[in-house]
């Protein structure tokens, strides 16, 4: 993937939310959004994938701590579609993330690497077109 857009001392507090909306590519393979502390240390990798490394139509959370992967989640909820634009927010709670997808599915990552503000947003993959915090 080329790299995207990446924005460092941005702030999501607990209890908090991020939407993000964009548009995916006509020809995409896959995207990705990482929220963590830099870009060695992601809280959460959200790596929806319509046809990548053999994962079909799935979303693949993972996390990473000082360049180290975590156990990967996958999720058969798959609302995205090429050449569309989509929301996706993510609610940063204590002990988990909720992902609120844009068909109204939810599903909840866990916390693996506490931090009381999440400060890095990379997004790879995907055009931004707004996104907020509240």
């Amino acid at each position: 993937m080329a790299a995207g857009i990446v924005m460092n001392n941005f702030s999501l507090k607990q209890g908090h939310c991020l939407e993000l909306k964009g548009l995916i590519p006509k020809d995409a393979k896959s995207f990705a959004i990482n929220l963590g502390k830099d870009s060695s240390n992601y809280v959460l990798h959200f790596n929806p994938r319509f046809d990548h490394q053999g994962d079909n139509k799935k979303i693949i959370c993972n996390s990473k701590e000082e360049n180290c992967w975590g156990k990967e989640q996958r999720e058969t909820a798959f609302p995205f579609q090429q050449g569309a634009e989509t929301s996706i927010c993510f609610e940063y709670q204590a002990d988990h993330l909720k992902v609120k997808l844009s068909d109204g599915q939810e599903f909840t990552f866990p916390i693996r690497m506490p931090l009381d503000t999440i400060t890095f947003l990379c997004m790879d993959g995907i055009e931004l077109k707004s996104f907020s915090l509240h």
